[in-house]
């Protein structure tokens, strides 16, 4: 197994060839089994066998996990509940069950529109693992609105509800908050690849920054549009995708050859806090203002 590679085929057989415990972190976005148009799988399985079919997948990404590794499975409403049973199964240790809540939702008639997905996170030992908090962290309500000296200068961990605006950040944090801001994938979006499901890199910066180190192995057996492997390059992380179709793995290799690799490790800008008469100025290292 060459690491930066895109191995196109059944994510089942290639996870079967790769070491036991070589990967620090597998993130997996599966089909959903909701009707997407992809190329070369066909997402209208009877529930019984898509089911069984996440029980191998889950098994083999399982398996590959270093014993300090993390797992991320991104999923629907639809079989979140039905994946986080085959997870806790498999023994691995449950963190948190993250909520993902975007802007521009897929618009429906006969039910109210869907705006959200879920990550289930899980690591496999218990204690042992990577998290690396202050690559995360926000600036608190208490840091930015109100220049109290009771803040953590270094901001606070985000919430389990991730909530993506573009308006608020260049960077997709707003700074007054302690969710995300950055929306799905929409079809002007400069990021868009055309694949039918795409997953925007501010999630995937998020999960990659807070669970591995530079140097460390990323793992995608649902490859897509390759937003795992680029935003793996761009922070100096090495990466394998797995991706059933020649024509989305094209695609892949197309984007990857516009990034380079650790391009995106530079140290963000301090934030500097309002000014409030009578109220001491603090400054926030690793911040960046609006």
């Amino acid at each position: 197994m060459d690491r930066d590679d895109i191995l196109v085929g059944d994510c089942l057989t290639h996870m079967g060839r790769m070491p036991a415990g070589s990967a620090d972190l597998v993130f997996a976005d599966p089909p959903f089994n909701i009707g997407y148009e992809y190329d070369r799988y066909d997402d209208r399985q009877p529930k019984a066998e898509y089911l069984a079919w996440a029980d191998r997948w889950l098994a083999a990404a399982a398996r590959v996990l270093k014993p300090t590794g993390t797992l991320v499975v991104a999923i629907g409403d639809e079989y979140a509940a039905e994946h986080k049973v085959r997870l806790d199964a498999l023994g691995l240790t449950f963190r948190n069950w993250i909520v993902w809540h975007y802007t521009f939702g897929v618009s429906c008639t006969r039910k109210f529109n869907r705006s959200h997905a879920h990550l289930l996170y899980y690591t496999k030992h218990p204690r042992q693992f990577t998290f690396n908090a202050d690559a995360v962290r926000v600036p608190s309500a208490r840091l930015t609105t109100y220049a109290d000296r009771r803040a953590n200068p270094l901001g606070k961990l985000p919430d389990d509800t991730w909530v993506l605006r573009p308006q608020e950040s260049d960077d997709h944090f707003g700074p007054d908050t302690d969710t995300w801001a950055f929306s799905r994938v929409c079809g002007t979006f400069r990021e868009r690849t055309g694949h039918p499901c795409q997953m925007p890199e501010a999630v995937l910066e998020r999960v990659i920054r807070v669970t591995t180190d530079e140097g460390d192995l990323v793992v995608d057996p649902f490859a897509g549009s390759g937003t795992t492997l680029a935003v793996a390059k761009r922070l100096g992380r090495e990466a394998v995708g797995i991706e059933l179709s020649p024509e989305y793995a094209a695609g892949i290799r197309d984007r990857l050859d516009g990034i380079t690799f650790g391009e995106g490790l530079a140290e963000p800008e301090p934030v500097s806090l309002p000014r409030r008469p009578g109220v001491r100025q603090t400054r926030a290292a690793g911040l960046k203002p609006r």
